[in-house]
């Protein structure tokens, strides 16, 4: 009887190739048993016939010969799993450093997201109007939230300043223009003054005249 197949073997081929391997061992044995029996014959046990001889050695030959085909069927299994186990482990691979690029990339990105997070942007130094103060002042606004509602306080500052800008440049060119007027006032009065003094110089002689006594 043939022992039983471990239960670790579980490929259909091995299966087949360790039983009809035992089978094989099985008729061996019995032929040799046979050549035992033949060498010790005695009246009470006569010897095997050739007629079993010839049928043990036949099913030996077909024993062996579907032993060598499932040894075969083994074989290209086998080669088969190896090349199945090369293209996994290419595949495995390929996944793997699929998988390192994308922690590369996944560090590579997180760096970015950290040195923006700690940018230090111009606008955090910009004196903004207090939000409770904007918000009384464009209540619509209340909902929004932080990033929206600083972008809007930082448009309404753009626009304040540029209105006071643009304010400041008129009395620029108001002052301007009055320092004009006034430099031109004064070259008026300098010039009088030119004028006065070089009218007493000619009225002199008049007055000279006028304090004679007659």
């Amino acid at each position: 009887m043939a022992p039983e197949v471990a239960p670790r073997i579980t490929e259909q081929d091995l299966q087949e190739c360790l039983q009809a391997l035992q089978n094989t061992r099985e008729i061996c044995l019995q032929i040799v048993s046979q050549d035992r029996a033949r060498a010790t014959t005695s009246p009470q046990n006569p010897p095997p016939s050739l007629e079993d001889r010839l049928k043990a050695q036949k099913k030996l030959f077909a024993a062996i010969s579907r032993l060598r085909s499932l040894h075969r069927t083994a074989y290209m299994t086998v080669r088969q799993t190896k090349q199945a186990t090369s293209e996994a482990r290419q595949e495995q691979d390929r996944l793997h450093l699929q998988l390192q690029n994308l922690y590369y990339q996944q560090r590579h990105l997180r760096g970015e997201i950290d040195a923006c997070l700690d940018f230090q942007h111009t606008y955090e130094d910009i004196p903004l109007v207090d939000e409770a103060d904007y918000i009384s002042r464009y209540p619509e606004h209340a909902d929004k939230d932080p990033h929206e509602l600083m972008k809007l306080r930082l448009a309404d500052e753009r626009a304040v300043r540029e209105e006071l800008e643009a304010q400041r440049k008129q009395l620029i060119a108001k002052k301007q223009a009055l320092i004009a007027e006034n430099k031109k006032r004064k070259d008026d009065l300098a010039s009088l003054d030119e004028h006065l003094k070089k009218f007493i110089e000619s009225s002199k002689p008049i007055q000279e005249t006028f304090k004679k006594e007659y």
